[in-house]
């Protein structure tokens, strides 16, 4: 009897302990440890803003605690991949990532893991849906709205579930539940994009019921991905002639001079509207093909956006395009070697045509690809050199899989500072490879490695 009455007083005491720690905790703690990494540290971001970039120990864990950090949605990035955090005061988080398939082998444990165990199991949910709703586009839009109706429930449910046992913050409970929401509109104004150019008024009015229950200037959502995808959606749609196809126009230059518009007339919010005109920028920008175009849509940009710092940013992005134009040299950025010498990538050319692709770690299925073709195409065109650039550090993984498929060590470099060389030779696709003349020059600075019509330009040359 007496060991019952010891044992319940300990008992009440260690959870008078844990809660007494619990409200007296201030900061935030965010750590993890990352399985099988493709580089050697993770960056944590809010918005386009680091906030810290945090190397992994010798156990490949990270920790850090945040003392002044606000509430809200952060990014964890681990090249090449990220992901979305919410963290809040008095979290104390550790996460758990294979990088060889990140999104689907990330768990969280701690203060603060059942709202963003929930945002990575939406975020799964949906991987596996899309394929199957991208067979319902040909649907008409009472059967497609019905069906994303009840897909919607379904989520509804699961995070009804979820907050019943866990008592969610405000700020909390908007994030989450806009993870399903405005991922579903989102889906819906993609349709309305590809199906909605012959609507009557009436179908538009039946089929878009769902906007007047949405947010169009909310800044705490102004980084998270469903709620800036689904806001970019609805932009284009309002910007769409609906006399052409959406797929025509969205490759003109004038078009997204009229997202501008649209996003000027329509959304509230600084950092939001800041934050959309960034994304339209980026995407015309990457529309290599309009170069000649951009310096007219980068005048239209600059009344829209306030933000200096963006501003900078895509004036950057534009001379660095500017600079991977034919004709122009290669910028030169430092690569490692299989040997783990930093070498400049101006040594690298043999005075031989070159072509340059890319791969990553974390995805060798492409790499594997990628190497089938290489093959294909040094037997065609033997007097081509073929290089391939991991785009992290080797490792010795790396070497492992190399010899195991008896790969040329002299045509095999990896990156040191993804961030600058990425920047330097605007890298934006796995896909990506450049073609280079005896003398280092570029003679293609945005051809697509696995597109048919590759091949013809070698031929060219």
């Amino acid at each position: 009897m007496i060991r019952k009455v010891i044992f319940s007083a300990l008992v009440i005491l260690l959870w008078m302990g844990c809660q007494s720690n619990q409200y007296d905790r201030s900061g935030i703690f965010f750590g993890g440890q990352i399985v099988n990494p493709s580089s050697r540290a993770v960056t944590l971001y809010q918005g386009n803003k680091v906030i810290e970039t945090l190397d992994l120990d010798k156990s490949l864990r990270f920790q850090k605690k945040f003392d002044s950090m606000s509430s809200g949605i952060y990014k964890l990035e681990h090249l090449p991949e990220f992901q979305t955090v919410l963290l809040e005061e008095k979290d104390s988080l550790w996460v758990r990532i294979n990088a060889a398939a990140f999104d689907e082998s990330i768990v969280f444990s701690g203060v603060g893991a059942s709202k963003n165990n929930f945002l990575m199991e939406l975020i799964l949910k949906q991987k596996l849906e899309a394929n199957f709703l991208s067979t319902k586009y040909s649907s008409n839009s009472q059967t497609f709205n019905s069906l994303l109706d009840s897909l919607l429930m379904e989520k509804k449910q699961l995070w009804i579930q979820m907050d019943s046992v866990n008592k969610l913050s405000l700020i909390a409970q908007k994030i989450t539940q806009a993870a399903y929401i405005y991922h579903y509109a989102n889906i819906r104004e993609r349709y309305a994009l590809l199906r909605g150019t012959q609507w009557s008024v009436e179908e538009d009015s039946l089929f878009f019921r769902y906007r007047s229950f949405l947010n169009f200037g909310d800044n705490d959502l102004a980084f998270f991905d469903p709620y800036v995808n689904y806001i970019l959606n609805f932009i284009s749609q309002k910007a769409l002639d609906r006399s052409k196809p959406y797929f025509k126009q969205k490759q003109i230059t004038f078009y997204n001079i009229e997202r501008l518009k649209v996003l000027d007339k329509r959304i509230s919010g600084s950092l939001l509207r800041n934050n959309l005109a960034r994304a339209i920028a980026f995407e015309e920008l990457l529309t290599f093909e309009n170069h000649g175009q951009h310096e007219r849509f980068l005048q239209y940009y600059a009344t829209v956006n306030n933000s200096p710092v963006y501003l900078a940013e895509i004036l950057a992005l534009h001379t660095n395009i500017t600079n991977m134009e034919p004709n122009s040299p290669l910028p030169k950025i430092a690569l490692q070697n299989v040997n783990r010498e930093i070498v400049s990538s101006a040594s690298i050319f043999n005075n031989s045509t070159t072509v340059i692709y890319f791969w990553s770690q974390t995805q060798m299925n492409h790499y594997k690809n990628t190497l089938e073709r290489v093959k294909v195409l040094q037997k065609r065109y033997p007097k081509i050199r073929f290089v391939g650039i991991c785009i992290q550090p080797f490792n010795s993984m790396v070497d492992q899989v190399q010899k195991m498929m008896e790969i040329n060590p002299q045509d095999q470099f990896s990156i040191i500072d993804f961030e600058k060389a990425s920047e330097a030779w605007v890298l934006t696709l796995l896909n990506k490879a450049i073609i280079l003349n005896p003398k280092g020059r570029i003679i293609e600075g945005f051809g697509n490695f696995s597109d048919i019509e590759f091949q013809e330009l070698l031929t060219g040359i």
